[in-house]
């Protein structure tokens, strides 16, 4: 009984072993499933509120308009007339959003701040095709970008295209090579912008 025990407990170690490589695919595929984006939901229901679904079910927050709490519960989505809700700010820390699901961003007129913070999928074509939405270059007022391992120099250049931006706080960003060359460019652009950098 002793060696049939001690049999399993090494089997068990190898099933964990296994499990662990066949665990990281099953969580990106998930996570590629939470970011398709459902064109017909969005047309049924209004951009705020699909890219709300979206959000939540990737793990961010996101505040509204006239609203002081962050909605963080999926199931706790407000109800009422779909126009009722817009998005004022996206928190996005520890979530899963992946480049494949921002064309939820596409229809967002409202959205002032953005916070990306330990989001292992953002790269640097999430913020190229953020920065390309025209919504958002209205709109969006402040950005903090924060632990994301997969952002390097060409990613942060492509915020240049947020004109209206005021605040941008850029920390721990080991893919950030020039940093010097970063902040003069912003300062030479957007002159009324507020930039901070911790960056080794």
């Amino acid at each position: 009984m002793m060696l049939f025990g001690k049999i399993s407990q090494q089997l068990f170690g190898l099933k964990k072993l296994q499990w662990s490589r066949d665990s990281r695919y099953f969580w990106e595929w998930l996570n590629t499933v939470f970011n398709k984006v459902d064109y017909e939901r969005i047309r049924d229901v209004g951009p705020d509120r699909a890219a709300s679904e979206w959000l939540l079910r990737c793990g961010a927050m996101v505040r509204y308009h006239g609203q002081e709490k962050w909605q963080k519960d999926y199931n706790h989505l407000p109800t009422g007339p779909l126009n009722k809700y817009k998005i004022q700010a996206i928190d996005a820390t520890d979530s899963c959003i992946m480049n494949i699901g921002f064309d939820y961003m596409v229809g967002l007129e409202h959205v002032e701040k953005i916070k990306f913070c330990k989001c292992h999928y953002i790269e640097d074509n999430c913020l190229q095709k953020l920065s390309q939405l025209e919504n958002l270059q209205k709109s969006l007022l402040e950005m903090e970008i924060i632990a994301c391992g997969n952002i390097t120099d060409k990613g942060i250049f492509a915020l240049l295209h947020f004109r209206n931006l005021k605040y941008l706080f850029l920390s721990d960003l080991p893919g950030i090579k020039d940093k010097d060359h970063i902040a003069n460019a912003f300062k030479t652009a957007l002159p009324s912008l507020e930039i901070k950098l911790n960056l080794e």
